[in-house]
């Protein structure tokens, strides 16, 4: 897309989200990394810029922070992908009236996680194996293929390594169903019981270890004080 064919960011006639949009395709481009402080600098008579930029999020453009992308450092932003056009009739309303998550949500979808991964099973703080990087949990959107050919967007924890390797995934129900349906009884049976404890074999110590992990420091001493009496 060349600036030609979009209207001039500059013009104050135009909202400031849909300002922010356009900068962020002319000024920014795809793929790149912008800072905080270039955005506050495009927009200095807005005070609440990082705010209408978020806005976009709602409208399907995708804004990686560090939280998504390891590379970027916590004054960095990733311009991923355009969603919307906003700048044209009819296409700045949001997608969902519901598109963030609230605090207490982000906490029952934890809870029901049982604060581990849903990908690799690793707990929030935890170190990567072979790396001094510690996991960051978030709840993820995942696109569920669903039978009938139907796509429904569903919530699930995930750690920031594995968030950033599954961006755009979708899930395969159906596929996952026939493959099930090709497992002998016994594996079956055994599948069965992991459905049941909605676990891989995770014992009570390793679910106390996921839950562990995401206390604060005073509180993880506590625990530590009262195993090391026992």
């Amino acid at each position: 897309m060349t600036s030609q064919e979009i209207p001039s960011w500059q013009d104050t006639n135009r909202g400031t989200m849909i300002r922010c949009a356009l900068w962020l395709v002319s000024v920014v481009g795809e793929g790149s990394v912008f800072t905080k402080t270039e955005l506050r600098e495009a927009f200095p008579e807005t005070s609440q810029i990082d705010r209408r930029m978020r806005d976009l999020r709602d409208r399907g453009w995708v804004i990686a922070t560090n939280r998504e992308d390891a590379t970027l450092t916590s004054s960095e932003h990733r311009f991923v992908s355009m969603g919307a056009e906003v700048w044209k009739p009819g296409q700045a309303r949001a997608k969902t009236p519901a598109a963030t998550i609230t605090a207490t949500q982000r906490r029952e979808i934890f809870d029901v996680d049982d604060h581990l991964c849903r990908i690799c099973g690793i707990a929030a703080g935890e170190p990567y194996e072979g790396s001094p990087e510690t996991a960051q949990l978030d709840v993820a959107r995942r696109d569920v293929l669903k039978a009938g050919g139907s796509v429904v967007t569903e919530m699930v924890t995930e750690c920031r390594r594995c968030r950033i390797g599954g961006r755009g995934r979708t899930a395969d129900l159906v596929g996952f169903m026939e493959r099930m349906e090709q497992m002998g009884g016994i594996e079956r049976e055994h599948f069965a019981q992991w459905l049941a404890a909605d676990r891989r074999d995770f014992s009570m110590m390793e679910r106390l270890w996921g839950e562990y992990r995401t206390l604060p420091a005073e509180s993880r001493k506590a625990v530590r004080d009262a195993v090391n009496k026992a």
